[in-house]
């Protein structure tokens, strides 16, 4: 029997890579720099920039109104921390469009498993996406405070009226990263459970505005309870379990929690007629606004264990 070997080897060019190998961080840097860009649709398409930009332009016109109004009769008509409170719907719609675009399309096209073949991990893919979009949504919040704080500051005279100001902008960026960190982490949770985009957004909407008729539904409870046994003609005020129930009735929202946080915080001028159901509470909303922050990202990252094996 014959033993010569017949098989031959080809070199086709192939090279092997001896430049510097730049690592874990730089994939994490990376990762997070393309994640902002996709948020803003950079890199994209015109149709992926539309949205995000419409939202940007709606919430700058909107400080633009403001500045204005300030500069040619001297009065606040929100301040910083209550234009992210008005606006909170653009917010929302933002975070439910975007957060799909950052992770429902790794998992509809199936490229996972290319994130995770080195050096980048599981953790650093879930919170690199989460970085990204809570950067995201606190540039679109805060570009805005930034322009009316700009205009506001040429209204006041003198260094200490403009320290003040900055004070009041520096309470507003505040509550910009408390809704994008609540907003982000929950909005990327949810997204990261769906792989069609469309399906994620809806259930990203669904999630806050489902849960705010359910706040509307304890306060109504709480007032119906109270006209049951109010016998005179004064003002209906509620008192006892019913002011209790209406003051913690917004745990049922994540819209109305980080709203009573910044209220908490900073104070908030109610409109006429609109009452305060806070109460005592704000301490409790801020523990449970951190609280949903953290679950959010350990859910996510329980998530992103078990996604591509």
């Amino acid at each position: 029997m014959s033993t010569d070997a017949t098989g031959v080897i080809h070199d086709i060019g192939y090279q092997r890579y001896e430049g510097p190998r730049l690592g874990r961080a730089y994939a994490v840097r990376s990762l997070y720099t393309h994640a902002l860009r996709t948020s803003y649709g950079f890199g994209r398409p015109g149709k992926a920039k539309a949205f995000p930009w419409i939202i940007v332009g709606l919430m700058t016109v909107v400080a633009i109104v403001f500045t204005v109004i300030r500069s040619q009769t001297g009065a606040v008509v929100q301040s910083y921390s209550e234009y992210v409170g008005s606006l909170w719907i653009l917010v929302v719609l933002f975070s439910a469009i975007v957060a799909p675009e950052l992770v429902s399309r790794d998992l509809r096209g199936g490229v996972l498993p290319l994130y995770f073949s080195r050096p980048l991990t599981r953790v650093d893919y879930a919170l690199a996406k989460l970085a990204g979009l809570i950067t995201a949504i606190f540039l679109l919040i805060a570009g805005p405070q930034t322009l009316m704080f700009v205009g506001g500051a040429f209204t006041l005279d003198g260094f200490h009226g403009i320290w003040n100001e900055f004070g009041r902008y520096s309470a507003g960026l505040a509550t910009a990263l408390l809704y994008a960190c609540v907003f982000g982490a929950l909005s990327l949770l949810i997204s990261s459970l769906a792989g069609r985009r469309a399906v994620a957004a809806a259930l990203t909407v669904g999630v806050y505005l489902v849960t705010l008729p359910i706040y509307g539904i304890l306060v109504g409870i709480a007032f119906g309870r109270e006209s049951a046994g109010h016998h005179d003609d004064g003002p209906l005020v509620l008192t006892g379990s019913n002011a209790t129930l209406a003051e913690l009735a917004s745990l049922a929202s994540p819209v109305r929690i980080v709203l009573n946080v910044s209220r908490w915080w900073f104070g908030y001028r109610l409109q006429e007629g609109e009452p305060n159901f806070l109460g005592p509470y704000g301490p409790l909303y801020f523990a449970v606004a951190a609280g949903l922050f953290v679950v959010c990202v350990v859910l996510l990252l329980l998530r992103y264990r078990k996604v591509a094996r």
